[in-house]
């Protein structure tokens, strides 16, 4: 049971824009909308992301990476399905789950990704050469950054609200 009431009505109208893209008010941004700066918030980040340069799939993959990394259920269920909908095969988001992938490129920014929130951003230079080797730009370096913030806001909601997942489970990695 959540923590935190899960609303269905908004004085923002953005549950209504939410609904449109999923097909469905997923529960995590019934919970955020307690508060419709929070809404707000996540919803133009989720909007700005997806309109960068990284593409929804490599987004996607970095978000389970995250998630597992968390211990977040909810955010590894629904980006799991997003991920599989952006044209990851399932093999590919099981390996992005374990911050891993058979492409160079994505391997890399997954690494990242995790060292990120595993050392709490404290990064040496090599860490950002490696994506630089690999051929990420400085914008899309700080665009990995980005989706690691907003997956850390989702995932801290999602796990101290106890907010109930709606997408199809996916089983945390065992650590």
């Amino acid at each position: 049971m959540s923590r935190i009431p899960l609303n269905t009505n908004d004085s923002t109208g953005l549950l209504a824009q939410i609904h449109q893209a999923f097909g469905a008010t997923p529960n995590m941004f019934k919970a955020v909308s307690n508060s419709p700066a929070a809404l707000q918030s996540m919803w133009g980040s989720f909007g700005a992301l997806g309109g960068g340069t990284l593409g929804a799939k490599l987004g996607e993959q970095i978000a389970v990476a995250i998630a597992d990394r968390n211990d977040c259920e909810y955010c590894l269920a629904a980006h799991t399905a997003l991920g599989r909908k952006a044209g990851a095969s399932a093999d590919e988001m099981s390996a992005a789950q374990a911050g891993q992938s058979s492409d160079p490129k994505t391997a890399a920014a997954l690494r990242f990704a995790v060292a990120v929130v595993a050392n709490r951003a404290k990064i040496d230079d090599e860490q950002v050469q490696e994506l630089r080797t690999v051929g990420f730009s400085d914008g899309e370096i700080v665009e990995i950054m980005a989706h690691v913030a907003l997956n850390l806001f989702t995932n801290y909601v999602n796990v101290a609200f106890k907010v109930p997942v709606d997408f199809p489970g996916v089983k945390l990695r065992a650590k």
